[in-house]
């Protein structure tokens, strides 16, 4: 990976974000200009990817801890970060968000379909059909030896969810689901059915659009 300094201005993640808005920016962009600096043998790019990991495994309950654990990141950066986090939490955060389709959490999900990877994702639905997080559960190709209903529900449990999406990007080609996606969306519904949580949707997306085994019956 390229270090800030090593890139032409043009190319940085603060004057891109002066030109072209934040949008444009890649989560470890984002990240890196909340970080500002890197450390001595701790580029903020490198730091920055790390940081988003733990994120993608925390969701909206990542800590102080969470980051400091990351090498680069002092206790002043990371209270820093985890006052932004509040306030989004507070203010604009996921949770709360009512779903009525599925192209309601498309938004919330949406910045991962530029992931070089396939990431697993779970959405925690509370009875009201509200959003109460939304984690990563796995990062790489979808198989059911990768993908485990504990792994799936055993933060739901503790969110006391009465209802889950499951979702995940394709990375390259078509967003028709696979053998392994059918496979692993019977596995967990059959999961949710025994501990009487329901599986409202598995969602197969990229960046030109989406599949919803809800929508295609499939469900």
């Amino acid at each position: 990976m390229k270090k800030i300094k090593d890139l032409p201005n043009s190319e940085r993640p603060r004057e891109r974000l002066l030109k072209n808005g934040a949008f444009s920016l890649s989560d470890s962009d984002l990240i890196a200009i909340l970080i500002g600096r890197g450390t001595k043998g701790y580029d903020v790019l490198s730091i920055s990817k790390k940081l988003v990991n733990a994120i993608d495994k925390k969701g909206l309950n990542l800590t102080v801890e969470d980051i400091t654990n990351i090498n680069g990141i002092g206790n002043a950066k990371a209270t820093s970060i985890a006052a932004a986090f509040e306030f989004v939490r507070r203010r604009v955060k996921p949770e709360g968000l009512r779903i009525t389709s599925t192209a309601d959490i498309l938004p919330q999900i949406q910045h991962y379909s530029d992931r070089k990877q396939e990431h697993f994702l779970c959405i925690s639905v509370n009875g009201a059909n509200e959003v109460l997080n939304i984690r990563v559960v796995t990062i790489g190709l979808i198989d059911q030896s990768q993908v485990h209903p504990r792994e799936i529900f055993a933060d739901v449990i503790t969110d006391r969810a009465s209802a889950v999406i499951i979702a995940h990007n394709h990375p390259n080609g078509s967003i028709e689901p696979s053998e392994e996606d059918i496979e692993i969306t019977k596995k967990v519904k059959n999961a949710a059915t025994t501990l009487g949580i329901l599986l409202l949707d598995h969602i197969i997306f990229n960046k030109s659009g989406y599949y919803s085994f809800l929508e295609k019956g499939k469900i």
